[in-house]
């Protein structure tokens, strides 16, 4: 029988989405797409205090940025739902009285003050802190005592094997000591499912498959196997995908930088690009290839190829790669991706038509890393932003390169407007003129012109400046130098 290939991502609400998170929904994403099975999306918003509306909406909005669409979740409903862990309360207390109806949970009375006590005894004494199953063996009358006291009681489970192992598609043949896990708490005294035991109730009950989640999950697989068997449920693989780590070789957090799917949105990243760059912590493809759509990617993933050790955050590569992909779009697309920036900076856009606009952009396209630089790269083209800077005003106070922009001043006299036709013959007949060619006769013209010495091409900043600007700009340079 062929194997029915369901995954889930299933992410906490309580703050702004993690790029490695993103990268763990895009794992899970590709893997479905590429083995033609179904991607689950499921909130565990189960944390009442920290889960929040406003976050699970910026969730969902950074994975349609994404364009990682899942097949059910909360706006997607299947026949697996609820999709969110706060709508499934009813579901695990039924699980956990059935466990505890066949001896294999029992109520647990102690605070968490004395368990808090417990655990710091055990660190004193360098011992690993677990249950030390105090209410293991209650009788019905201590019990009864315990509850009369006021004291209110959590579901524990009772671990009773020995060792737990299992072939992980990541990192191999993994093994834990049962010994060393220790009775948990499976439901809180509040009523609220613990992590382990939500999980295992939402992936037996949504028929998950393969669990595909970060290293720090690992731990966690011991109990969650041991849970499985008690209730009943065919466990699902496990495949851990390694850390991503900082530069510094620790845990990628926000001392390094950006961390959050929503921060390099607002810094301009293409999100093909950053899905990209995601693909690549800890995946490789066996062509060696590293430039991909998402399409490609879903055609190239497999769960072998993802290597064992920590991926490290390159902020330089990602850049390099958002230029990549930023390098193939066309024209009319790099207007749309950038008018909400150019907006944002205080550039009116309706100032200038489409094809201006379009011209501009090709100008500048290939200096900028992401989005979010090319307001400041355009500025030159405005008044607002035409400003000599020391590089220019020293360049231009020589006057071999002052005698160049009264010779511009001359040409652009004898033409009507500036054109791509007659561009070369103006600035033939300046170089002629002066006697100057070269980085002589351009390093004058673009200080004067944009007041920096490096930028677009020339031809196309006089085209988009115009006579009248090109004119008022090189007088004004002149004035200021002279």
């Amino acid at each position: 029988m062929e194997e029915r290939i369901r995954v889930r991502f299933a992410p906490s609400p309580t703050g702004l989405l993690h790029v490695g998170n993103a990268r763990t929904a895009l794992f899970n994403f590709l893997f479905a797409r590429k083995m033609g099975g179904t991607f689950i999306l499921r909130l565990e918003d189960t944390d009442a205090e920290r889960s929040t509306a406003e976050a699970e909406k910026a969730t969902l909005e950074d994975l349609r940025w994404l364009a990682l669409d899942w097949d059910e979740g909360p706006d997607r409903l299947g026949s697996h739902g609820p999709y969110r862990q706060s709508e499934r309360l009813e579901i695990y207390r039924r699980y956990a009285s059935e466990l505890r109806e066949k001896g294999h949970a029992y109520r647990c009375y102690c605070t968490g003050e004395e368990l808090e006590e417990k655990r710091k005894r055990s660190l004193a004494k360098g011992v690993p802190p677990k249950y030390d199953g105090r209410c293991r063996y209650l009788k019905p009358e201590e019990e009864h005592s315990l509850a009369a006291a006021g004291r209110l009681a959590s579901l524990r489970f009772r671990v009773e094997v020995r060792s737990v192992e299992f072939e992980d598609l990541v990192k191999g043949r993994v093994s834990f000591d049962g010994q060393g896990i220790g009775d948990f708490i499976i439901l809180r005294s509040d009523g609220v499912a613990s992590y382990n035991f939500a999980v295992v109730v939402d992936d037996g009950r949504m028929e998950i498959s393969h669990v595909i989640r970060g290293e720090d999950h690992l731990t966690n697989t011991a109990r969650q196997l041991i849970l499985y068997s008690a209730l009943g449920f065919p466990p699902p693989k496990f495949a851990h995908l390694p850390m991503i780590l900082g530069p510094d070789r620790a845990p990628l957090s926000k001392r390094h930088g950006a961390t959050a799917v929503a921060h390099f949105r607002e810094e301009g990243y293409l999100p093909e690009a950053l899905v990209n760059y995601l693909a690549l912590l800890g995946w490789s493809s066996e062509e060696g290839q590293e430039i991909f759509s998402l399409e490609q990617l879903a055609k190239s993933f497999s769960l072998g190829r993802v290597s064992r050790s920590s991926a490290v955050f390159d902020f330089e590569k990602l850049k390099w790669l958002n230029r990549a992909h930023m390098k193939g779009l066309p024209t009319k697309r790099t207007l749309e991706l950038s008018r909400p920036f150019l907006r944002k900076s205080g550039i009116k856009v309706e100032s200038k038509n489409e094809p201006w606009w379009e011209a501009a952009l090709e100008a500048v396209w290939g200096e900028v890393d992401t989005l979010s630089q090319v307001a400041d790269r355009l500025k030159i083209f405005f008044d607002e932003g035409w400003i000599l800077e020391p590089e220019a005003e020293k360049l231009l106070a020589k006057a071999e390169n002052r005698k160049v922009v009264q010779g511009l001043e001359e040409e652009l006299g004898a033409v009507e407007e500036i054109t791509p036709e007659n561009y070369k013959r103006i600035i033939s007949s300046l170089g002629k003129k002066v006697g100057v060619s070269g980085r002589g006769l351009y390093m004058p013209l673009r200080a004067a012109l944009t007041g920096k010495t490096r930028g677009p091409e020339l031809d196309k900043v006089l085209i988009l400046l115009g006579k009248e600007k090109a004119l008022q700009r090189a007088e004004s340079a002149l004035q200021q130098t002279g």
